[in-house]
This record gives structure tokens, C-alpha cells and sequence, in this order.
């Protein structure tokens, strides 16, 4: 498996400046011939990182899937246990790639867990009220809405700082995406899964829904439904990323750097030009090791993902923009509001009906 497919750029110019064509140019053919790309930014702070997965690490520990879930709210706030989450069947296009996943196809539902929690500014009414509610603040976490938000701004900073350059880079103006993100449904999203028989010799015979052993799904192989999606260094590795020639790449994150991959929103505002990014995560042999690490050293057994998923705003239209609208392939895009979009996926996933 490749590990130095994906592009680097230093996006530091730009956010000093806020002008780097060069860099500008590099995030668009990243996009476009990737999917996927990391950036170096100035503004990424390893401690709000490391203090948001400690927090996590500690929450999944003791929670009980049920008291902090909002299933009425199609889990877009709060909690979602293992087991409910289950990607699309991409059964045929996984066929014909390059490097097969490691998913099984029809899909399983998911091992991992999920926190949903909403970063930045809310509309004040939306159509779509059930997409942009209130967040869920778990108790016995004093620190949990300043580390949470600490964190989850800096992704969401780094998405739009990304979104501007990328728009530059495809000949657009600058806001035609960024705008768009305005008072959006971001959500801070990590995973949670429970490493704990990874570090067993013999662990036990009978099997448990949805535990986690060598070669577990964590997350089955999909694209996201959003925009731009936004991770920062994990503890343990496992996630896996496909690149638009099939190619399966495993990202390694340099300190400073972040890994941003388009979503279904990117693809349809572009016609498809940029394609949104396939990905799983698996519980390989390194992430074994990794647990085996953790637990002589006496760290959580929890695997954590600093993920962000950037949204545009639920009452804006999705449709290809500027030089987009009149690609050949523009028509497979029609007007949608981003809202209706959001929900059919969610339905499409097991996350709302």
C-alpha cells in the first residue's frame, strides 16, 4: 500500500498573505487527481489536539451509547453506538479498483462509535431545524464545550482556508465555496472503538456484535456526504484512502499538518471534476501493535479519530458553480438544496428513515 501519494502544501502564505497562486494551483490538482490532500498550517495546535482526544478517550470509556444518543435527531448531535451506522453498498465500483478494499460488500454495520458536535455560528431558522439543533454536552466533563470548540474551530478554519485556495486554484472567485459554509452544520466528529482484544493473546472464543478484532471494519468503505472533511492525527492507525486512479494510500500525517478529503457536496458543486474520496478503517496488524504500545505504557486502549466534517449550509443549493455549470457532465448535478441532500444520505446510511 502507497504512502506518499498524497500531496503536501504549505498553505502558510496564504493565510498570512492571503495569496499564493502556486498554492493556490497545487490544492486544485490535489482535488481533482486526489480527492484528498494534507496541508501545513501555521494555526494547527498539537495541544488542542491531543487535549480533545484525551477528552474523547475518557468519554467513550464510560458511556453507555444510550443517554447522550439523539436518534429523533437522525444522530447529527451526541452519540452513536456501535452498530448503527452502515455505509452504502459501492460493491461495483469497489470492483474496480486497483487496491480492493478490505470491506465486507454488502456493507456490515459499522464497529466504531461516533460523537456528533456542532461547531460555529447557527442559523437563526432553517428548514432544516433537525440538521442544525442544539448540541449534546455530556455531564462530568467541565472542559468539554472549550476543548471541543478549541479544536473543532481550528479544522473548520483550515477547511475553508482550503476551500478559498482551491476556488482560486479552479479560476473561481475566492468565496464561491467558503460562502457557502457559512453558518453551516459542521460537526466535530470522532470515532471511538475499543481496542482492548487487540492486545489479548487468546482472546475469547465467543464473539460479541460489533467487538473489535484483528481485521474488524471500524468504518466500512464510503465516501462522506459533506464538503470537505478534516482529520488530524490519530493515536492508532487503520484508515485507509483511495485516490481518483484506485490507488489505496495510507496517510501519514506530519506534525502541523492536517489530512482534508472532498466529500459528496465537493463533487456535486463541481460536476463531478473533484470526486468525492473513498476511505475505511480497518483494525490491521499496525493497529495491533499500536494497541500492544498503549497498553504497556498504560495509555487508553480507545481509537480515536480527530475528524471534522465541513458542511455547506443546509438551506443553500447545491449546483455546479462557474465554469462547473456548463461541463458535459453538469446535468447529473441538479439544483438540490443542500439540506434535502444531507437527509437522503443520512436515510441512505442507517442514520435516519
Amino acid at each position: 500500500m502507497a504512502e506518499a501519494l498524497i500531496p503536501v502544501i504549505d498553505v502558510g502564505a496564504f493565510v498570512k498573505k492571503g495569496d499564493d497562486a502556486e498554492a493556490c494551483e497545487a490544492v486544485a490538482r490535489a482535488l481533482h487527481a486526489c480527492g484528498c490532500l494534507v496541508v501545513k498550517d501555521p494555526r494547527v495546535d498539537a495541544k488542542r489536539n491531543e487535549a480533545f482526544l484525551d477528552l474523547m478517550e475518557a468519554y467513550f470509556e464510560q458511556s453507555d451509547g444510550v443517554e447522550d444518543a439523539r436518534p429523533d435527531l437522525h444522530y447529527q448531535v451526541g452519540v452513536t453506538p456501535s452498530g448503527v451506522e452502515k455505509a452504502r453498498p459501492r460493491c461495483e465500483e469497489a470492483s474496480t479498483l486497483t487496491d480492493k478494499p478490505r470491506s465486507e460488500c454488502p456493507p456490515l454495520p459499522d464497529a466504531k462509535w461516533r460523537f456528533f458536535w456542532r461547531v460555529g455560528e447557527r442559523p437563526s431558522s432553517s428548514k432544516f431545524e433537525e440538521l442544525n439543533a442544539p448540541a449534546v454536552i455530556p455531564e462530568g466533563f467541565p472542559e468539554w464545550e472549550r476543548t471541543m470548540n478549541n479544536w473543532g474551530e481550528s479544522l473548520v478554519d483550515t477547511a475553508t482556508t482550503v476551500a478559498e485556495m482551491a476556488a482560486l486554484g479552479f479560476g473561481l472567485e475566492r468565496g464561491a465555496f467558503s460562502k457557502k459554509m457559512r453558518q453551516a452544520p459542521h460537526l466535530l466528529a470522532p470515532t471511538g472503538s475499543d481496542l482492548k482484544l487487540l492486545t489479548e493473546d487468546e482472546p475469547p472464543l465467543k464473539r460479541k456484535a460489533h467487538e473489535v478484532r484483528l481485521g474488524t471494519v471500524l468504518a466500512g468503505f464510503h465516501t462522506d456526504l459533506n464538503f470537505l472533511s478534516v482529520h488530524g492525527k490519530s493515536r492508532f492507525p487503520g484508515l485507509t484512502v483511495w485516490t481518483r486512479s484506485g490507488k489505496a494510500v495510507a496517510p501519514k500525517i506530519p506534525d502541523g499538518c492536517l489530512l482534508l478529503q472532498a466529500g459528496k457536496q465537493f463533487e456535486h458543486l463541481t460536476a463531478g471534476h473533484v470526486l468525492a474520496g473513498f476511505h475505511e478503517v480497518v483494525a490491521s496488524e499496525k493497529t495491533a501493535v499500536a494497541a500492544r504500545t498503549a497498553k504497556e505504557n498504560g495509555r487508553s486502549l480507545w481509537r480515536v479519530s480527530s475528524t471534522c466534517f465541513a458542511h455547506i449550509a443546509s438551506d443553500e443549493v447545491l449546483e455546479p458553480l462557474g465554469r462547473f455549470a456548463s461541463s458535459d457532465s453538469a446535468a447529473d448535478f441538479p439544483p438540490t438544496l443542500t439540506g434535502d441532500q444531507v437527509k437522503a444520505e443520512l436515510i441512505a446510511i442507517s442514520l435516519a428513515w
